[in-house]
């Protein structure tokens, strides 16, 4: 038994040769990898878009709100954005921005209508759902509702359109 320190020692030194050889400087870091972007949209998105917000009608105005609780403009465009995988600003005026500008003539379900209301900045947003509707929550007190875009108020204070998609 006296040898079996000896022998114990000796298959451990044996074991240890068997490892492979540790690198002497570090592995090389991974390429940087570019941000991910988001997944392009799909065709049908802009329609996808309308539907959504067409659903909403009757939901409660709720200045700040951006949930089915209640929604105020922008809420309401953000929302159903976020719902199809866009996302986009919070403000109307911030969504009017960062929005890819589409001629009126060229408007779509799904598109951003903008309009300058109460002053000389975009200051309301609403999605349009074709025919010339579009869905908006208008003011505290209304509803999600349909308005026109082809006459009338909305018409007069119409500054500009957008998409995201």
């Amino acid at each position: 038994m006296r040898g079996a320190p000896g022998l114990l020692a000796a298959l451990l030194l044996a074991a240890c040769g068997a490892l492979p050889p540790q690198p002497t400087s570090a592995p090389p870091s991974p390429a940087p990898q570019p941000p991910l972007q988001p997944a392009p949209a799909r065709p049908d998105t802009g329609a996808q878009i309308a539907a959504l917000a067409t659903a909403l009608v009757g939901t409660p105005y709720h200045f700040g709100g951006a949930d089915q609780g209640g929604f105020d403009c922008s809420g309401l465009a953000l929302y159903v954005h976020e719902r199809v995988g866009l996302a986009i600003p919070r403000t109307a005026a911030a969504q009017q921005r960062a929005a890819h500008a589409v001629p009126l003539a060229q408007l779509a379900p799904g598109d951003l209508v903008f309009f300058r209301i109460r002053s000389r900045s975009v200051d309301h947003v609403g999605v349009y759902a074709g025919d010339g509707r579009f869905v908006h929550a208008p003011r505290a007190g209304l509803a999600v509702a349909y308005a026109d875009l082809t006459h009338g108020f909305y018409a007069q204070h119409l500054a500009a359109a957008g998409r995201f998609w």
